[in-house]
C-alpha cells in the first residue's frame, strides 16, 4: 500500500511539475522579433589613419576623406589636355569586401568627359589598386562587405 501511494504521488508530481521544463517564451520571443537593419553598418571601412575616431559619423568622414585625398593625388599626376574646360563630378561605385579588398562596380560620368579623357576610367581603375590597406565595415561585431558611391569632382582647364 505504501509502494502504491508513493508511485501516485510521484505521478502527480511529475505531470504537476511540467511548468518546471518550460522555456521562457519571452526570451525566445525578443531574440526573435528584433529587427536588424542590414543597410547600414556598425562600423563603416576604415584605413589605418581614422582607427582612433571613435563617433561614427566622424569614422565615415575620416574613410570618405581619406579615399577621395588618395584618388585626387593620384589622378593629380597625370597631364591632362582638354579642348574645353570640364567641371563635371564622376560617381564611382566601390565594393569592399569583408576582407577589406576593393574592386570597382561602375564609374558613371557623361559621354563629353569619357571623350575628352578616355584613360579615366583606368587610372581611377590604378588609384583604387594602390590604396593603403582597408578595414572592412563591421555588423555586429563582424566583417561584412559594403558598397559605396564616391563622387569625384573633376575640373580640368
Amino acid at each position: 500500500m505504501q509502494l502504491r501511494a508513493f508511485f501516485l504521488l510521484l505521478l502527480i508530481s511529475v505531470t504537476t511539475s511540467c511548468q518546471f521544463f518550460e522555456t521562457d517564451k519571452k526570451l525566445t520571443q525578443q531574440e526573435i522579433g528584433e529587427i536588424v537593419d542590414f543597410s547600414v553598418v556598425d562600423v563603416s571601412p576604415s584605413f589605418a589613419v581614422c582607427d582612433s575616431v571613435i563617433d561614427k559619423a566622424k569614422k565615415t568622414a575620416c574613410f570618405r576623406q581619406t579615399m577621395h585625398q588618395h584618388i585626387s593625388k593620384s589622378l593629380a599626376k597625370n597631364i591632362f589636355e582638354v579642348k574645353t574646360p570640364i567641371d563635371e563630378t564622376v560617381l564611382v561605385q566601390l565594393f569592399i569586401d569583408k576582407q577589406g579588398e576593393v574592386r570597382l562596380k561602375k564609374i558613371a560620368s557623361s559621354a563629353n568627359l569619357k571623350k575628352a579623357i578616355p584613360q579615366l576610367d583606368s587610372l581611377i581603375q590604378e588609384s583604387l589598386q594602390s590604396l593603403p590597406n582597408l578595414f572592412p565595415a563591421i555588423k555586429r561585431g563582424i566583417p561584412v562587405s559594403t558598397q559605396y558611391e564616391l563622387p569625384i569632382k573633376m575640373n580640368v582647364q
